[in-house]
């Protein structure tokens, strides 16, 4: 993942706070910080977190 927080917790927080403001799905945040979704979706996994595209958001 590019230069995305690494700890899972944050890593949440910053996403979902990036998607409820600036990008319409996970795959234009992935495009725009240059990052590769599985990476994102596989490092929130294991605290228990997918992402849910109707919300836009991990839950």
């Amino acid at each position: 993942m590019s230069q995305l927080p690494k700890d899972p917790a944050i890593l949440l927080s910053y996403v979902n706070t990036q998607l409820r403001d600036f990008y319409p799905s996970l795959d234009a945040f992935c495009e725009a910080q240059d990052a590769e979704r599985s990476a994102v979706e596989a490092a929130l996994a294991p605290i228990g977190y997918a992402y849910d595209a109707e919300k836009n958001r991990f839950v």
